[in-house]
């Protein structure tokens, strides 16, 4: 070899393979000094040469290329053999010390040997990897990686839960679409960041995860743009290309990889198939899509196969991020802070986006004067914080300007006008826009079906809430986006809303003027001793207030109002009879004790609600039957004390039922009899063909035993039954139609109930009626104290007899048949004298 110095000689084969090895041990020693410069010569060329490669590496990385593994590996080389060599010269001087002789001889040969052949060898690995490190290329373009890792707030609560099912139910195989809807500012693109970010640190078998921002204006070109960038199809030319060519160069990869998309802020159906996913496997296990949207619908129409409603966070999750947007340093200024803090931080509702922006906004707030006057501005005109109206409202606003239309839009606007977290009553909500005339009643549809669907276009955008029991809720900052919109974008409409302030006076004359929308619900308002001007307001909410005086001139000039809500108020009723253009009232929850006989006057009036008003004592004759163009009446658990002799509630009801039969235009009314023949009455007219009644309330029906009602079918949409009985023994409801509960609370005797056929039944007690009954009396009250025999059959959708575990200390007799979602019995241990129970399926 080149400059490896070992002597060779020419003999007989066995004497010169002894020779060769004698020689060649002895060239190790001999040569040592030789080898060792070479040694050197040689490390330092591969260094200078393992520089070169280095630099050119780090240029190409520099410009986004990948270094090749034959590189790498030949780096990592080097840098062990440097290591090595180095060691070796290292040694070197005392090696060459033991030599003597004219390098033929050593005092220690054997070591001299040992070393001079690790000298040789060095020699040799370094010429060789001289020779490797001629290198054309050190790097390549670098593939797209599978994952790119996108950036996430410092600050992630709440969401663990949720992201925990996401993910579990992407590992499944027969999911392969999965939809996040949610409210603006809630969190879908931080957990949809977070599910992203999980394919990083997780094996899987994915070759692309690829992430499209959608958002309001579907742009499918856009979307084929962000895919080709990410499975590497973009260039020049890709622009030129049609929507068409583009999806099938899409196709064309994607069907022989597995991919996971990401698609953000949707509002309406994206069609995979024009974009160029190959769909047939998008809802196979093969390929993952995971969307966020504010709207439900779209979940529907992009066919997921799970969706997962992205909530508010509670309030131990919504405090720590407030807290962190905060910061100690100021929560910590002033021993009030905190608490202060805590009231600012609920204001927001759990929102993330308005916690965010309001703790951001506080964080340099360190005295009490100034954490109080955010509370009073939160509460009062939200719009008016720092930061609300350019990165909450208006970010929110984008779910109204997507309502389908404006009838929608002032519908949600209109759900302002109540207070926060007031639980607003579907059916309520309906009476009003009907009388607001807010609904086509002129396009062939049936009105009320209109106002349903119009809620639950507002329940599927986000922009209410669903509760129990057929109310809705809506969020703090949602009610605060619509009070904004109100107040600056509709131009025909001027909304004053005081609800639940605390007011204890009524706004002064001049902020009536020009209002077409007010609510002061809520307050505590004792007198109404001026007369507004306000010809063009057309809906006021005074309800749950304590008038003691109000102004006989009060609704003098309000020649256009059409809804007064006076629920929870003790009004005084005489001078509402002036407002002839009223065409709803709510008195509902009232405490009223007569109907003036004024009211007679209110011939445009389309909707009464006299629910729950149990102390009137008085109903004029005619005053009913007066309003000609009456559309819903409510009447469930009016007028439960004793009547005075000229109403027509008085004895028997059979004159109230007289006087409903006048109303050709009734299509909804609620009512509490309590005699047999007035029911029998109701139940034969022909006009239960065309009017719905949600409730019916049969009250103390006297020397009924027993109680049969085999034809509750014939009222329509029957939801709420319920029965107050001292002597009734046997109850049996056959066919009951729309029937959702029976509120049986005031039958002691009740011996037998047998329900049957009531396919919309959902509970037997309603929980929510027994929360009114006095806690003094829940004490002692058992429902069924007496009841020997229940039976229950073909009720498919009965879910609770009642919610929690009661004594039958009398039963006997318990069969249960066709009632698939009844899982539990709520049977106590008290048990005495229990005979059988037969179950004709599983009832857990």
């Amino acid at each position: 070899m080149g400059n490896v110095c070992s002597p060779s000689f020419s003999c007989d084969d066995s004497v010169s393979h002894c020779l060769d090895c004698s020689v060649r041990k002895a060239g190790y020693i001999c040569h040592l000094q030789d080898n060792l410069d070479a040694l050197q010569r040689e490390l330092q060329m591969l260094i200078e040469e393992r520089n070169d490669v280095r630099v050119r590496v780090i240029v190409a990385e520099q410009q986004q290329m990948k270094r090749l593994e034959r590189v790498q590996g030949w780096l990592s080389r080097v840098e062990k053999v440097e290591s090595r060599v180095g060691k070796l010269i290292r040694k070197s001087p005392q090696q060459v010390e033991k030599i003597c002789l004219g390098g033929f001889c050593s005092n220690s040969c054997k070591s001299s040997y040992k070393f001079g052949k690790k000298v040789v060898k060095a020699l040799r690995l370094v010429q060789s990897l001289r020779k490797q490190g001629d290198f054309q290329d050190v790097a390549q373009p670098a593939p797209e990686n599978p994952v790119d890792e996108r950036p996430l707030p410092a600050t992630v609560v709440g969401l663990q839960s949720t992201f925990d099912g996401v993910w579990k139910c992407l590992m499944e195989e027969q999911m392969g679409i999965v939809g996040l809807y949610g409210m603006g500012g809630v969190g879908k693109t931080t957990l949809l960041t977070q599910i992203n970010n999980k394919f990083l640190d997780t094996p899987n078998s994915f070759d692309f995860v690829i992430w499209i921002v959608v958002s309001k204006d579907l742009q499918l070109a856009k979307i084929q743009e962000g895919i080709a960038k990410k499975i590497g199809l973009f260039n020049e030319s890709w622009q030129s290309k049609g929507l068409e060519e583009k999806a099938n160069k899409i196709f064309k990869i994607l069907s022989k990889k597995k991919f996971v998309l990401l698609l953000d802020d949707i509002w309406e159906l994206v069609d995979l198939a024009q974009v160029g996913l190959p769909v047939s496997s998008c809802a196979s296990a093969s390929n993952k899509i995971v969307f966020t949207t504010r709207e439900i619908e779209v979940c529907g129409q992009m066919e997921a196969h799970r969706s997962f409603k992205v909530e508010c966070l509670g309030f131990d999750d919504a405090w720590k991020l407030f807290e962190e947007k905060v910061g100690r340093d100021t929560l910590d200024t002033h021993p009030e802070i905190p608490e202060l803090a805590e009231a600012v931080a609920r204001e927001c509702g759990g929102l993330p986006l308005a916690l965010i922006t309001v703790g951001r906004a506080m964080a340099s707030r360190k005295t009490p004067r100034e954490w109080e006057h955010a509370i009073e501005v939160l509460r009062c005109s939200a719009s008016q914080f720092s930061g609300m109206e350019k990165r909450v409202f208006s970010r929110l606003k984008f779910s109204y300007d997507f309502l389908p239309n404006d009838a929608a839009r002032f519908c949600l606007l209109y759900c302002s006008l109540f207070p926060e977290d007031y639980r607003i009553s579907i059916e309520d909500l309906i009476d009003c826009w009907i009388c607001e005339e807010f609904l086509d009643e002129s396009n062939g549809i049936g009105v009320r079906n209109q106002g349903y669907s119009l809620v639950r276009t507002l329940l599927h955008s986000c922009l209410l809430e669903e509760e129990e029991d057929n109310f809705v809720k809506m969020h703090d900052v949602i009610r605060d986006m619509a009070l904004w919109i109100a107040s600056t974008t509709e131009e025909r409409e001027k909304f004053l809303v005081l609800a639940g302030v605390g007011l204890i006076e009524a706004p002064r004359i001049r902020m009536w003027k020009g209002v077409t929308r007010m609510s002061l619900m809520t307050n505590q308002i004792e007198n109404l001793l001026e007369s507004p001007v306000c010809p063009r307001l057309r809906t006021l909410f005074l309800s749950s207030n304590i008038f003691h005086r109000v102004n006989s001139d009060f609704f003098q000039s309000m020649a256009s109002l059409r809804v007064l809500k006076l629920s929870y108020s003790n009004p005084l009723l005489f001078e509402i009879s002036k407002v002839v253009s009223l065409q709803h009232l709510d008195l509902s929850h009232s405490r009223i004790e007569r109907l003036p006989i004024e009211f007679k006057y209110l011939v445009n009036l389309k909707c009464l609600n006299l629910e729950y008003t149990y102390g009137v004592l008085k109903i004029p004759p005619k005053v009913i039957s007066n309003l000609k163009i009456l559309q819903t009446l409510r009447m469930y658990e009016c007028a439960t004390v004793p009547q005075a002799r000229d109403s027509i509630l008085f004895g028997d009801c059979r004159v109230l039922v007289e006087e409903l039969l006048c109303l050709e235009h009734l299509s909804v009314f609620t009512i509490t009899l309590n005699n047999f023949h007035a029911l029998q009455r109701l139940l034969d007219s022909c006009m239960l063909q065309y009017v719905s009644t949600p409730s019916l309330c049969l009250s103390h029906f006297n020397n009924s035993k027993s109680l049969g009602v085999f034809s509750l079918a014939s009222l329509r949409h029957l939801q709420t039954l319920h029965l107050t009985y001292n002597d009734l023994e046997e109850i049996k409801i056959d066919n009951g139609g729309e029937v959702k509960r029976v509120r049986e609370l005031s039958a002691p005797n009740l011996k037998r109930v047998e329900i049957e056929n009531c396919q919309d039944m959902e509970e037997i007690i309603s929980s929510e009626k027994l929360s009114e009954v006095p806690a003094e009396v829940m004490e002692n009250l058992i429902p069924f104290a007496r009841l020997e025999r229940l039976i229950l059959e073909e009720l498919k959708n009965l879910k609770t007899i009642h919610s929690k575990a009661l004594p039958f200390p009398c039963l006997k007799e318990m069969s249960v048949d066709g009632c698939p979602l009844l899982k539990k019995l709520p049977l106590d241990l008290i048990m005495r004298n229990f005979g059988s129970v037969k179950e004709e399926q599983d009832v857990i």
